[in-house]
């Protein structure tokens, strides 16, 4: 499937797998794809996200992203719905870093690196490029480009897609964006 990766889609890869490395986290994940994705200049999907706004919000999201890693992988509407439980996720937060450190809960290790060097992609970073090449098929597209992981994230739950969501980037937004001719205005 890599062979289909257009230079911008390598680049978002290897980009997921630094930002993992630099958190100490044991395998890369969809989030580290977003955090990648933010970081591109001049890439169709980097136009996308600036015909959405994103020079506005860039920082926002990227401060969503931390906070749901310091909940422990948790989105908001997740923590939410807990919430409604009477479970303070805040609350379990704040004890779990008060006895072992900041950023207790947000998985991986502090160490530097994983085995020989590897860094493997968990469920959810696969799901998001499998999401990306059935985007990319499904719009007979012979490459898959950085738009197609920005779909992907987009078309699934979790916390890219909320993150992304809450400054009115969503999949179709995206798809009026790229393919469309429209604009499409972010809420």
């Amino acid at each position: 499937m890599f062979e289909r990766f257009t230079k911008d889609a390598r680049a978002v890869v290897t980009g997921a797998v630094e930002h993992a490395e630099r958190g100490g986290a044991q395998t890369v994940e969809a989030e580290h794809m977003l955090l990648a994705l933010l970081d591109r200049e001049g890439s169709r999907a980097s136009f996308a996200l600036a015909a959405l706004g994103g020079g506005e919000w860039l920082e926002s999201v990227r401060t969503a992203l931390g906070e749901a890693r310091r909940r422990g992988g948790l989105s908001q509407a997740e923590a939410d719905a807990l919430a409604g439980l009477g479970i303070d996720v805040g609350e379990i937060v704040a004890r779990v870093e008060e006895v072992h450190g900041v950023g207790a809960m947000a998985g991986g290790r502090r160490d530097k690196g994983s085995w020989w060097g590897h860094r493997p992609f968990g469920r959810d970073a696969k799901d998001v490029l499998v999401r990306a090449l059935r985007v990319a098929t499904s719009r007979r597209d012979r490459h898959i480009g950085d738009e197609h992981i920005l779909l992907a994230l987009t078309s699934r739950p979790g916390v890219p897609a909320e993150a992304l969501a809450d400054h009115g980037v969503t999949y179709e937004a995206l798809m009026r964006v790229l393919y469309g001719g429209g604009e499409a205005k972010a809420g």
